[in-house]
């Protein structure tokens, strides 16, 4: 119960690494928020995470609303006291060739992936400033970024460009807040099995292919980036910020394809 008395926030918390984030922190004593605008989902997961004996509770909240992100951040202290985690992964993809891609598309991923994440970050930071400078331990935020903020892919350009832009967030808010003793990292997945990927991997040539570049042989699960999140959140990760941590079964540093064992 490391996290017994904190409070935390989980966007994009209704479904997948989200979903996992939230369950672990409350597993670990964290009062969860769990943040998104699929409010049906959203419900049925804190009720699933409650049911377990768990702190957890659901908002809704778009994170592109810089009023939503306030009032999200209001609420939450308003109900707890105090808010020292933020998760921010909110996240949308749009799968269109850069030729044919449609600027509204462009800027309805943009919106929700890069610009959501500089809303709710600086909304949580400020309240966390406040907390800091009345004597409280130090918050901690973690961004979700992928692999693709290194690595892209053709038909997902909108996506790969928001996932760049995490990283970059991630240090300057890093910069700006350590002085404060607030922490930013960033975590940024390979394949994981998550619902969306779940689709595709049921296909036999399509889950050899990502295989063929995971030199670990497997799909990772949503827990293990939960994990993650919850050791930088935590005091074990206290002289590291502004970083990326990238648990991608070994895809980064892997210059050539592998032979799945299927």
């Amino acid at each position: 119960m490391r996290f017994s008395g904190k409070t935390a926030i989980v966007t994009g918390g209704a479904h997948g690494i989200g979903k996992a984030c939230a369950r672990r922190l409350a597993q670990d004593g964290a009062r969860v928020i769990i943040a998104d605008i699929d409010d049906k989902a959203g419900e049925a997961a804190a009720r699933e995470i409650a049911g377990e004996g768990l702190d957890c509770v659901y908002k809704s909240c778009d994170v592109t609303s810089k009023l939503d992100a306030r009032n999200l951040v209001n609420s939450t202290v308003s109900k707890y006291g105090n808010l020292d985690f933020l998760i921010n992964n909110a996240g949308i993809v749009h799968a269109a060739d850069f030729l044919e891609l449609k600027e509204e598309d462009f800027d309805r991923v943009l919106a929700v992936n890069l610009k959501g994440y500089f809303l709710m970050g600086q909304a949580a930071a400020r309240r966390m400033v406040e907390q800091a400078e009345m004597g409280r331990e130090p918050g901690a935020i973690v961004n979700m970024s992928s692999i693709n903020a290194v690595v892209s892919i053709a038909n997902q350009v909108p996506y790969s460009v928001s996932k760049g832009g995490i990283n970059q967030l991630t240090k300057v808010m890093a910069l700006t807040l350590a002085p404060h003793g607030i922490r930013v990292n960033a975590i940024g997945p390979g394949s994981i099995m998550t619902e969306m990927l779940a689709a595709v991997a049921d296909d036999e040539a399509a889950r050899r292919k990502i295989l063929s570049r995971t030199p670990m042989g497997r799909i990772g699960d949503p827990e293990e980036i939960a994990a993650i999140a919850a050791f930088l959140c935590s005091k074990d990760a206290s002289y590291i910020t502004g970083q990326c941590i990238y648990a991608d079964g070994g895809r980064l540093p892997l210059n050539y394809t592998v032979e799945p064992n299927m």
